[in-house]
């Protein structure tokens, strides 16, 4: 598929989820009254109703979904690149499980919601950096010592995890915990979601800049040094911008699977192993995909389903559908 038209294709089917999603739900809406609401034609009642249905319920929720598909997919994309293999996820080096530590330890301690996100956020990084940290004291290969620190720091933070489920109060602690592990779109209200949005959207943004050096790194460290790069400094800074998205997306919206593995190879077999591309693909792709996800999560059954569940039931066929493709592509 041409490279462009393949772009084009994804902007497409992402603005189409966007407006389905907006209209469809629980009190779906007519795209004319959609029409007659946004050009003021509307009888004043009826358009306060779909005032708050929009902009308080159904956009919050349109925008986590872009934020967060966007923010793990790219991530999943940049530690495909960085450590040359195909199941790199954003969980490799422990930030999943370190983010999820420091929100389930934020909710039994109490507070407002933002020290929680903190907390995850906080954590999440410390996972990160412990990786780093098991790397350059142990002597070895670089990348195998970092993935080896990112197993260690994600076994201790899940078994801290399960230390504060068994604390918790089982009445009323606990089930918050297990809600939000499975991943929700609701709990953001607009105004923080602004705060989200720029450190996710400037993450993405250098990543794309950085694609041609991803594309050289991911042929070999010697490779690249006869290119001219600063493998470990590029490294570092393609880990560090991976490591922030994917905490960002725990710190919004919980834990939410398969985005990172699977929607990174999808986009190469739509546009092809180049990095600039891929990122771009990837981000529009994971977008797309989690609000797919969140649509099928809200209305195919009579209760909503939190989303990370559908993400997941999601990506098991597509991912058994686009196994064989996905090796041809690496290959």
């Amino acid at each position: 598929m041409n490279r462009k038209i393949g772009i084009g294709l994804l902007v497409v089917v992402l603005t189409g989820l966007s407006l389905l999603s907006q209209l469809w739900g629980r009190y779906p809406i007519s795209c004319v009254t959609l029409w007659h609401w946004l050009s003021g034609t509307l009888p004043a009642t009826q358009a306060t109703s779909l005032h708050l249905l929009f902009v308080q319920i159904r956009l919050p929720r349109l925008l986590t979904a872009l934020l967060v598909g966007s923010a793990l997919a790219c991530s999943g994309a940049t530690f495909q690149a960085v450590f040359r293999n195909p199941l790199a996820a954003p969980d490799i080096l422990g930030v999943m499980g370190g983010a999820a530590f420091g929100g389930a330890l934020g909710i039994v301690l109490g507070g407002p919601w933002w020290s929680i996100q903190l907390s995850a956020l906080c954590f999440g990084l410390l996972a990160v950096a412990m990786a780093f940290a098991v790397a350059r004291h142990f002597s070895g290969q670089p990348i195998l010592m970092l993935v080896m620190g990112g197993i260690l720091a994600g076994a201790l933070f899940t078994g801290l995890l399960s230390l504060v489920k068994y604390a918790a109060d089982p009445y009323q602690q606990l089930p918050s915990i297990v809600f939000w592990l499975m991943g929700s779109l609701s709990e953001l209200p607009l105004t923080q979601i602004v705060y989200f949005a720029l450190p996710i959207f400037i993450s993405i943004t250098v990543l794309i800049f950085y694609g041609p050096q991803m594309d050289a790194l991911s042929l070999g460290d010697e490779e690249a040094h006869a290119l001219g790069l600063r493998v470990h400094r590029l490294r570092l800074l393609l880990v560090f911008l991976a490591t922030l998205l994917a905490a960002l997306a725990v710190v919004m919206a919980g834990m939410i699977g398969w985005i990172g593995l699977i929607v990174p190879h999808l986009a190469r077999l739509l546009l092809g192993p180049g990095n600039r591309r891929l990122i771009l693909g990837s981000a529009l792709l994971g977008a797309a995909y989690l609000l797919l996800a969140d649509s099928l999560a809200r209305n195919l059954l009579s209760v909503g389903v939190p989303v990370g569940i559908f993400a997941e039931l999601l990506g098991v066929p597509a991912f058994l559908v686009v196994l064989r493709q996905i090796r041809k592509a690496w290959n």
